[in-house]
């Protein structure tokens, strides 16, 4: 019998996939706990379609992500604050007051998705990596100069 994963099955699958399985096991274990339906062609062909509008729509994010980091690329962020003497800052500049600046340029970019190779605590130019999944990455330069 075919039938369709509405849930991961261990050994079995992933949602939405088509797999054989005896009738016993999906109705005797399948159907009850809702983990798959059977594999009507009505169902097969919702799920096809289904797959084609998820795929589409995935591709559609790909490329506005990528245009996103297009823009982004070579983009300064400039912060002026209070230092010491020996120009550390009082307190660091965090993801997030990276995000609210590039918010503020027009770049909507949420602060989990920038990445700093060391906390920024002093004065200086540094590098911010943006990384926005599926290995679409750019670097912008954070610019800290004293308030």
């Amino acid at each position: 019998m075919k039938v369709i994963l509405q849930k991961d099955v261990k050994d079995l699958g992933k949602v939405g996939d088509l797999v054989s399985v005896s009738e016993g096991f999906a109705r005797n274990l399948l159907f009850p706990r809702k983990l798959a339906l059977e594999a009507t062609e009505k169902r097969v062909n919702e799920y096809n379609h289904l797959k084609r509008v998820a795929e589409s729509k995935k591709k559609k994010a790909v490329a506005e992500r990528q245009e996103l980091l297009n823009k982004i690329k070579g983009t300064t962020v400039g912060f002026k604050l209070n230092a010491g003497d020996n120009d550390k800052l009082f307190g660091t500049v965090t993801t997030l007051d990276i995000s609210k600046a590039l918010d503020a340029q027009g770049f909507s970019v949420d602060k989990k998705d920038i990445h700093l190779e060391e906390q920024i605590k002093v004065l200086g130019t540094h590098k911010a990596t943006i990384k926005l999944g599926e290995g679409l990455e750019t670097s912008i330069q954070v610019a800290v100069e004293r308030a």
